[in-house]
């Protein structure tokens, strides 16, 4: 099925995102603010990129021991997934700043992260909150190694048995994955689907500003550190993956829980590509939240905590998640609908861990 044919159905609860974006504009107007940045999230911008750049210039001073350089990778690593999280997302996604050109700007911050800003926006913006769980087409639980299977609906190899084993450990190597494959392998499959048009570049400017790009991020983060650091090259090589395997197991870890646990429902399209749900009834059934009250955890996640809050308005930046979660919330209970929660992120870890391994038994779709 392609995902150009798929629909929602427009009789189901359709009253029910209608008058939730109602409430939620209220919200801002009563309150006189802007959907998008203040104070607090430019402060949390300067915050995670020092976090992410300061470890980095650290590398080339001389220090007593090896161990002092594994702990700027180490650093490096959490301020890496959380400019991704908190800067690089909010920016992708245009909520940022009213202004769009700002929002290009800080959203190409993803070159710092070895990625490609445009195959995220694809595979984010249009792939993933548009077909939320839709296997074949939301990549985010179609990863490319057969390794893993995050839907009922994909095809079962006698090693899922024991995905939700290693799972945690592949989970950690996506950001390298990223780095040296992935980026190659979206273009040229985004291309044949015509969504490049969509972000108005051309293949072969598209590959050049990806290879480009991986070149001047391999240059600044392994390069430079294993020519003029002090630390020795295998010091540098270590830490670089080091920093790597932090990041890539936190982004994971985010965002896996968040549509791949029990309450998930994994839509099948009929045979007319249409999908028995309103579109944002379908955001509530295959996303949860977790850790609502976890002030800290909240803000260096980018509030992502709040997914359900973001899926249905990735229009609104992350800072103001927390507060209109309760207008979200009240309404959906409101109209009879799912509103998923998980108390504490553990909570939510351990119902991912039993769908990974629900799926990985070969008659068994879900637990």
């Amino acid at each position: 099925m392609k995902f150009n044919r798929i629909t929602f159905s427009s009789d189901h609860n359709e009253l029910f995102y209608t008058e939730l974006k109602q409430r939620v504009n209220h919200y801002f107007k009563n309150k006189n603010i802007s959907k998008h940045a203040n104070a607090e999230m430019v402060f949390k911008t300067v915050f995670m990129l020092v976090l992410y750049l300061l470890p980095l210039c650290l590398l080339f001073v001389s220090f007593p021991g090896d161990w002092v350089y594994f702990l700027c990778w180490t650093v490096m690593g959490f301020g890496m997934a959380g400019v991704g999280l908190s800067v690089m997302h909010d920016a992708n996604h245009g909520t940022y700043s009213k202004n769009q050109l700002v929002n290009k700007i800080i959203g190409k911050v993803l070159i710092f992260l070895g990625g490609s800003d445009v195959n995220w926006r694809i595979q984010h913006n249009v792939l993933h909150h548009t077909y939320t769980n839709i296997t074949e087409i939301d990549e985010d639980i179609s990863p490319p190694a057969f390794l893993l299977r995050f839907s009922p609906h994909k095809k079962h190899y006698a090693i899922h048995r024991f995905q939700h084993l290693y799972a945690w450990f592949l989970y950690g190597l996506m950001t390298l994955m990223w780095f040296f494959t992935k980026d190659y392998i979206q273009a040229i499959r985004y291309y044949k689907k015509g969504l490049l048009k969509s972000q108005g570049i051309s293949l072969s400017k598209h590959l050049f500003a990806i290879v480009l790009n991986k070149m001047t991020y391999a240059f600044v983060f392994i390069v430079l550190p294993i020519v003029f650091s002090p630390a020795t090259w295998y010091v540098t090589l270590i830490g670089f993956f080091v920093m790597q395997f932090i990041c890539g197991f936190i982004l994971s870890v985010i965002f896996q829980p968040a549509h791949v646990v029990p309450s998930s429902n994994f839509p099948v399209p009929n045979d007319s590509g249409n999908i028995e749900a309103d579109w944002a009834v379908n955001q509530l059934v295959n996303t949860a939240n977790f850790a609502p009250k976890s002030r800290i955890f909240s803000w260096y996640v980018g509030g992502l905590n709040y997914q359900i809050e973001h899926h249905l308005f990735p229009n609104i930046c992350h800072i103001h998640y927390r507060k209109i979660s309760k207008i979200v919330e009240n309404t959906a209970k409101e109209f009879r609908l799912p509103y998923h929660s998980y108390k504490t992120f553990l909570g939510a870890l351990v119902d991912h861990g039993k769908v990974l391994y629900a799926l990985g038994k070969k008659n068994v779709a879900m637990v």
